[in-house]
């Protein structure tokens, strides 16, 4: 008997399906898709349950005539396709056919749709791959789906379908990323009866930007518009101090087509080298418009990545546009200096001498007074008197006087510590109701204790490019890098605690992330309470901030916050409490004190002796926190000692 068979037409749409439809998102993507190929204008997504149960697409393109309804359901059979040289320049989104039919394989379909010029629209319905009929129906122009039970006749393919709001944040993620690719295009989301989202469709693209992604965003863009070898390359690219700590925001389209291109993502980090930190990554919504015969769409099932026939010019043309935006949008801010404006100086008339009154004047630094005569020179003018309220010179000029009353400065009192504080430290000032005597009689007098004080066991020298500490011991010299020796010290504290101290911040914060990490967030709020993190869902794509660690400068928590979203997205199934440290790892990193921040002398000195005490050797990352440097090694270096 032969072992070899053809499979049965069911079996073979099901696992055909399978390669179209895995999750509710891909039935929105083909269907919208082929909204957008008809001309639709403006397009409404419904969903409940995530899109399980229920999903609905109406758009008001051109519809389908009643004759090529049951066509349209048949496996490839599409409109878009008619030779063989169609496909060396494949300009629609949809052209294999192959979306209706596996959707159709496994659920439950209407089909509502009245084409142009037709007096009368059409309602057909098909369940599994059969249809069940087709009557006439009253309805606009243009086109209606609505699917049922998505998987309903394929229960192994159920129990991989995630919780409702994951589905629905991938429905979410599907459709931002086709209303930036067509912002001529109104796109509309409702999510379980809550309108989600909402573009203008007025074809320009920072509307739609702002309107998917929130003003916070769409301010922090710079202008692309560049063509170079035959390819336009027009959108948006982050400034540099907008950059962002991981890929998530990068988007690339390539004739309205969203696409994942490892060429264009390589050119546009290229051309932020220099102007974005180490470590971070520019935000993109770029658009290239390529010769269609230049690309082949074809290589991926879902239609997501492509292949160029020459991929050097994509390259350039993406790096100068990049390049050429941020040198032409430099944002630095100039300083301007006002001048303060000087009061008019009045001129009064000149007294004439004979009525010249006597005037007693004070000297008011030494108390003495004297009268001056009627036959005294008389000045050409006088300044006009200040008036009563404003300060006056009365007394000296000296800051040690105040109301004429001479300040006393206590001298520094030195106790026998290691660390050895500053005279603005030690110093304070109180009157003395007694002495009046100018600030050149005033020496500091240094008590007997500080005469006596011990050597240090511990001296810090100083610090060398604001990033190591020079620390003396015995007779060795060690560079501590105290951003290393202070992660780690957090590290352990964090660690050994197992929670992190945090304070509610005075105006919570907002973060915009991208759908995919969006929903990772959402799925792990515990565990971003337990990094010091009280957050919660603010919709569209938007969490907000309320409580931060500690330690942490408000500048660092949006960042953080998407650099932990992100190792969420990538590490889901390593999240149990012994493969956590990661977490730990960058509240500590974030909350250390940086390379290049100025520190006092105290502080350093406070931190090195902690960094001792501890005895820390590496910091999380494992680079190590000190260099030592003995006084024999370095008497040989001067050739003291052979």
């Amino acid at each position: 008997m032969a072992k070899i068979q053809v499979l049965d037409k069911q079996i073979a749409e099901l696992i055909a399906a399978g390669e179209v439809v895995e999750r509710p998102s891909s039935v929105v993507k083909e269907l919208v898709e082929n909204s957008i190929d008809a001309g639709a204008s403006a397009i409404t997504v419904e969903i409940q349950n995530g899109g399980v149960t229920y999903i609905r697409v109406t758009d008001n393109g051109s519809g389908i005539q009643r004759d090529d309804i049951p066509t349209a359901f048949l496996r490839h059979a599409t409109s878009k396709v008619h030779t063989q040289e169609d496909l060396d320049h494949i300009g629609t989104l949809g052209f294999r056919g192959e979306a209706l039919a596996s959707i159709a394989a496994v659920s439950k379909v209407e089909l509502l749709t009245c084409a142009k010029g037709e007096m009368i629209g059409s309602h057909y319905r098909v369940e599994g791959g059969e249809e069940v009929d087709m009557e006439d129906a009253g309805c606009p122009e243009g086109t209606t789906f609505i699917i049922r039970d998505l998987f309903y006749n394929t229960p192994a393919r159920i129990k991989f379908l995630k919780k409702d709001v994951t589905e629905a944040n991938a429905v979410a993620g599907v459709l931002d990323r086709i209303a930036l690719s067509h912002p001529e295009v109104s796109i509309k989301f409702i999510r379980s009866g809550k309108e989600v989202l909402l573009t203008p469709g007025d074809g320009d693209l920072l509307s739609d930007v702002y309107a998917v992604f929130g003003r916070d965003f769409a301010k922090n863009l710079l202008p692309v518009d560049y063509t170079l070898h035959g390819i336009r390359v027009h959108g948006y690219i982050s400034k540099p101090t907008a950059a962002r700590p991981n890929r998530s925001m990068q988007y690339f389209f390539i004739n309205s087509r969203v696409v994942r291109s490892r060429t264009a993502m390589a050119a546009l980090e290229e051309s932020c080298k220099g102007s974005v930190m180490v470590g971070r990554f520019p935000a993109s919504v770029l658009h290239l418009e390529v010769a269609l015969e230049g690309v082949d769409v074809n290589v991926h099932p879902a239609k997501i990545e492509v292949r160029f026939v020459n991929e050097r010019p994509v390259f350039d043309a993406v790096y100068h546009a990049c390049k050429n935006a941020l040198q032409k949008e430099d944002d630095r801010k100039e300083m301007e200096l006002q001048s303060a404006a000087k009061p008019p100086i009045r001129i009064l008339p000149v007294t004439p001498p004979a009525k010249l009154e006597q005037t007693k004047l004070t000297d008011q630094m030494g108390g003495k007074s004297y009268s001056r005569r009627e036959d005294d020179a008389v000045p050409s003018f006088q300044m006009q008197p200040m008036e009563k309220g404003k300060p006056s010179l009365t007394g000296s000029e000296d800051p040690l006087f105040v109301s004429g009353k001479k300040l006393q400065e206590k001298p520094p009192v030195y106790q026998s510590i290691s660390y050895i504080p500053s005279k603005e430290e030690s110093c304070s000032s109180d009157v003395d109701q007694n002495i009046e005597t100018s600030q050149n009689d005033i020496e500091p007098v240094v008590t007997q204790e500080a005469e006596e004080i011990e050597e240090p066991a511990i001296r810090v020298i100083g610090e060398a490019f604001s990033t190591y500490i020079i620390l003396e011991v015995g007779k060795e010299l060690f560079l501590i890098d105290k951003h290393a020796a202070h992660e780690r010290l957090l590290y352990e504290q964090i660690k050994k605690d197992a929670t992190i101290n945090h304070q509610m911040l005075l105006v919570p914060v907002p973060v915009t992330l991208e759908k995919s990490l969006y929903d990772a967030v959402l799925d792990h709020l515990s565990l971003l309470s337990q990094a010091g993190f009280e957050t919660e869902d603010f919709g569209d794509g938007c969490i907000l901030v309320r409580s931060a660690p500690l330690e942490l400068d408000g500048a660092d928590v949006e960042l953080l916050v998407t650099e932990l979203a992100g190792r969420l997205v990538t590490c889901r199934r390593d999240l149990i409490p012994e493969q956590l440290e990661w977490i730990y790892h960058s509240v500590a990193c974030r909350a250390a004190v940086k390379a290049g921040d100025k520190n006092s002398p105290k502080e350093l000195y406070e931190l090195a002796v902690r960094a001792f005490e501890e005895d820390v050797r590496y910091c999380p990352h494992g680079r190590p926190i000190a260099i030592r440097l003995t006084q024999k090694e370095l008497e040989k270096q001067f050739g003291r000692i052979q």
